[in-house]
């Protein structure tokens, strides 16, 4: 039997676009704070400010852009967010205002937090069924070689030109991502009256998809567990000595989870998530636990790779799931829900972890977070496991 065709067109196109709108995000969110400091004279709280107000933005935008996804038009939501994206990239180069500086922040982390809805749940309709765990599971390695290549274009540019090159950058990127929208097939879908209906008001299901709130709140922990490396690595390499090749670290991550995608996408598939979820799980667990311990290089890059195929699949599997739960005019909401949970994790962990880190050390935090992991496997058994296990087992008595 011939398999449904995965890489058509559309799915190209939304991969692509993805990838640029990240590239944006994850180029500007490590010079940023410096940006701040060294513009604007900015002290150290108003920097991590200009930082993080953009995930603040991308937060309280992602569960509007669910509700209202269908209601709007994809198409018209999508390209006006991106409109929207790209003029506050570009008003970085003329502002001269601290002030204004984090009122642009915000609106680009919102813009953001549009986009990336809907170019999610246009992507989960451009896809066969039959290979959505696949599918996904490419998708978003768009996020995961933008968390990679951003960071080190990002240092690279400002050594050699100055940070409106970086902008400028970011804003050509932005454009590039406009013009392949526009090539990206987006089909609005007409909702009925019930459907219509039942989108109105303010209540919480209004806003997230409750169906895969267990894997929503796995995420939240498995990002805080993430936020460790992602935001501490270049600091705890410094303290060890490893600095030359801690600016690899995330170049590895991103090869090695880019070789395992064809394996564990279509193993999610053709074997269920238990098979990719536990193993993933326990490969993330194993890289915090390297990482607490590198001494060298080697060690060093080793948690990278494991972190990389582990986090990183685990992250897109999580999305699957929540997908896969959710009613079909409720897929936009199921993916602005999964988005808040991802930045939510990101969001609190830096600021949690770095008030305890005095009191662990590096080393200390990695274990902890180590421990934090294994307890997500037994959650993820007891909210998601177990009942996938008990359904297969029924099919199979069936039969």
């Amino acid at each position: 039997m011939t398999r449904p065709k995965l890489w058509t067109k559309d799915f190209i196109m939304v991969c692509l676009t993805n990838l640029l709108l990240s590239m944006n995000y994850f180029l500007l969110m490590v010079i940023f704070s410096e940006y701040a400091v060294i513009k604007f004279d900015a002290p150290q709280s108003l920097a991590g400010l200009a930082s993080s107000i953009f995930i603040i933005g991308t937060l309280c935008s992602r569960p509007l852009a669910g509700k209202y996804l269908d209601v709007i038009g994809r198409r018209k939501l999508l390209y006006s967010a991106i409109i929207v994206f790209i003029v506050s990239t570009a008003l970085y180069l003329v502002i001269d205002n601290l002030a204004l500086l984090l009122v642009d922040r915000f609106i680009h982390g919102a813009a953001l937090g549009v986009a990336s809805t809907v170019i999610a749940t246009v992507m989960t309709s451009s896809i066969p069924h039959e290979r959505s765990g696949e599918g996904i599971g490419y998708f978003s390695m768009s996020v995961t070689i933008a968390t990679a290549i951003g960071p080190f274009i990002a240092l690279l540019i400002v050594q050699q030109f100055d940070y409106n090159m970086a902008f400028l950058l970011c804003v050509i990127f932005a454009v590039i991502g406009l013009v392949l929208s526009l090539i990206l097939k987006v089909e609005n879908v007409k909702l009925s009256k019930e459907q219509v209906e039942g989108l109105k008001g303010f209540k919480l299901s209004d806003f997230f998809e409750f169906t895969g709130i267990s894997m929503a709140i796995l995420m939240v922990v498995l990002g805080f567990a993430y936020s460790s490396v992602l935001t501490f690595i270049s600091s705890f390499a410094n303290e060890v000595n490893l600095t030359e090749a801690a600016s690899f670290f995330f170049i590895v991550y991103a090869v090695f989870l880019l070789a395992s995608r064809p394996i564990t996408g279509k193993r999610f598939d053709l074997k269920g998530e238990n098979s990719v979820v536990y193993p993933c799980l326990i490969l993330f667990l194993v890289g915090l636990l390297f990482l607490s311990q590198a001494q060298n290089g080697l060690i060093l890059l080793l948690a990278g790779a494991l972190i990389g195929i582990g986090y990183g699949t685990t992250m897109s599997s999580v999305q699957t799931i929540m997908i896969k739960k959710a009613p079909p005019h409720r897929v936009g909401l199921a993916n602005s829900t999964f988005f808040v949970s991802f930045d939510l994790g990101l969001g609190i962990g830096p600021f949690v972890l770095g008030s305890i880190l005095p009191s662990l050390g590096y080393r200390g935090m990695y274990i902890s977070m180590a421990a934090i992991v294994l307890l997500s496997i037994v959650y993820y058994f007891f909210a998601h496991g177990k009942k996938v296990t008990l359904v297969q087992e029924n099919v199979q008595t069936e039969k």
